[in-house]
């Protein structure tokens, strides 16, 4: 049990270690050298969202090229909070994505949110799970799918997930 403890307490100090809060996470992501392609769907995905913010990226230590990574930026708001992460596969002239963005949201509803996002998108696909307290949102094309999780009367978390697989 001591030597799973020594293990994980190692594990969790060199991850720490890697962490850098560089001005964006594409610039964060440049300076540990991943792959030229990743790079730029990176970069992309940063302007689309618009992060900024608190900024980490793991790579591996000896093949950060050929390797994933993975990349979070966390974001304060007046009303809230948002973690976005993204993992990086290269493969030769091809980089495949996941990103996942939370949004927790301290002075709406999920209902009041989902209504919002139908309004402005007639092409969003709703279902409500547990008597409302999970609202699912998915565009028609499948693109990515949100999930709106109730965290109190007024409170709801979002969490949007996507998976991208450019050049293929």
């Amino acid at each position: 049990m001591l030597n799973l403890f020594k293990k994980i307490f190692i594990s969790t100090l060199i991850l720490i270690s890697l962490e850098s809060s560089a001005s964006s996470i594409s610039k964060d992501a440049e300076d540990r050298g991943i792959n030229d392609k990743c790079h730029k769907y990176l970069t992309e995905v940063e302007n689309a969202y618009q992060l900024s913010g608190l900024n980490m990226t793991f790579v591996h230590p000896e093949n950060n090229e050929n390797l994933p990574s993975l990349h979070v930026s966390s974001q304060i708001y007046n009303n809230g909070s948002s973690t976005f992460s993204a993992t990086l596969v290269p493969d030769k002239e091809n980089c495949y994505l996941s990103t996942v963005m939370v949004t927790a949201i301290n002075n709406q509803s999920c209902s009041q949110i989902a209504q919002i996002k139908s309004k402005n998108d007639q092409n969003l696909q709703t279902s409500n799970y547990a008597d409302g307290k999970f609202i699912v949102i998915t565009p028609k094309d499948d693109t990515y799918q949100t999930i709106l999780s109730s965290s109190g009367e007024n409170s709801c978390t979002i969490t949007e997930s996507r998976m991208m697989w450019p050049g293929r």
